[in-house]
């Protein structure tokens, strides 16, 4: 195995640990805070979910001899952004998280479940992703109008950066922002003392609390986002890349680390994405049996940032949270736009889509269940309605 190593995929492994790690970290903590999560169970989260997607990702790669990318749910943490406290504060978004994991299971071990998840029609599935979406992509603009001698550095280090450095753009806009925090906001004077102190988190357990409500309005909106967004999309990547790992133990592996990581903080662990493609490209290695060696050390390198996830949300919490939010917003624009044009793509499906979206980005419950879970009911229900008068006029 040793002589498969190679200076080129130790390079990608590393960028693909600190790209993954720093795009999306400030949306995990949002999702996280947005829950009820105090600073010390999000910095648990956060450590937790690091060092399972690096174990994961190592594992997997040594087993199959493939680059497997692992990474958190990015969109799921959006979701949680927008569902905020549910009944029972965050004990009952960590018995939800467990929920989800199980699902996530059942979908590896339990192929009809997995085929279910499939038919969900990827117009609604993008759709309710697009919707989730919105509301932290207007935190950009909601950080200028704040104070835009603050916000404005970081939108336009992200325009100039993504013109041309696409992946580095997110990495660029958080530089942005600890420019600003240190020479814009006045920082409490053992600012570095309190850095330094929680550097090294702990693990916080949270007794988990299984309530109804968490399962229709948590669990289930994040188990469809997970799969429809991270798991399948990345098989299908690995899949283009000519690898073809069995998606079932990759499944149940991911859903057993997202139950074990939920009950210290941690949002699930999946399939990587758009990371993914990265460990699988030529970039990583010539030969592509010899890539897998990019996601082993792109494991390490997760494990060693989650080491050190207290100090990093020490510091990005010393700025007004507006401004988190902002870099967390620009980080996920590409998603956004990319899920609105697959959702509004087919003129059959356009209304469908355009419902889920609104439902969901509206942000508002019904029956104390979250807009994701009724936007895509809705959007089916018109599809269905749709295609019913269709085959009736014929």
């Amino acid at each position: 195995m040793l002589k498969d190593f190679s200076v080129s995929a130790l390079m990608m492994g590393l960028l693909t640990a600190f790209v993954g790690f720093i795009s999306s970290f400030a949306v995990i903590m949002q999702g996280l805070q947005a829950m009820g999560a105090t600073a010390p169970q999000i910095a648990s989260g956060l450590a937790a979910q690091s060092i399972s997607t690096g174990v994961l990702a190592i594992v997997f790669s040594v087993w199959f001899r493939m680059p497997v990318s692992m990474a958190w749910t990015t969109p799921g943490a959006a979701l949680l952004a927008g569902i905020g406290v549910i009944e029972g504060g965050f004990p009952a978004a960590v018995g939800a998280f467990a929920v989800c994991g199980v699902l996530i299971i059942l979908s590896g071990l339990f192929r009809p479940l997995g085929w279910a998840i499939r038919a969900i029609p990827a117009p609604l599935a993008n759709a309710m992703l697009a919707g989730i979406l919105l509301s932290l992509c207007l935190a950009p603009i909601k950080a200028v109008a704040f104070n835009a001698a603050l916000g404005l550095p970081i939108v336009l280090t992200w325009m100039v950066v993504v013109s041309r450095w696409r992946l580095w753009a997110v990495p660029a806009s958080l530089g942005a922002l600890i420019l600003v925090l240190v020479f814009g906001v006045d920082l409490p004077p053992d600012a570095m003392g309190q850095i330094g102190a929680a550097i090294h988190p702990g693990f916080t357990f949270i007794e988990p609390v299984f309530t109804l409500h968490g399962a229709i309005s948590v669990a289930i909106p994040l188990f469809i986002v997970t799969m429809a967004s991270q798991n399948i999309p990345g098989i299908a990547i690995l899949k283009v890349h000519n690898y073809e790992p069995p998606p079932g133990v990759l499944f149940a592996g991911t859903g057993i680390f997202t139950i074990l990581g939920g009950l210290v903080g941690g949002v699930p662990v999946n399939m990587a994405a758009i990371t993914a493609a990265m460990c699988a490209s030529e970039d990583a290695h010539p030969d592509p049996a010899k890539r897998y060696w990019a996601t082993i050390v792109s494991g390490f390198g997760y494990i060693a940032l989650g080491l050190v996830a207290g100090g990093t949300i020490a510091f990005v919490s010393l700025a007004p949270p507006i401004l988190l939010q902002a870099v967390a917003g620009l980080g996920l624009i590409n998603a956004f736009a990319s899920s609105a044009f697959a959702a509004y793509r087919e003129p059959e499906t356009r209304e469908a889509a355009a419902i889920t979206f609104l439902v969901t980005a509206s942000g508002l419950s019904f029956a104390g269940i979250s807009g994701a879970f009724w936007g895509l009911i809705a959007g089916g229900v018109m599809m269905a309605l749709t295609r019913f008068m269709r085959s009736a006029k014929k």
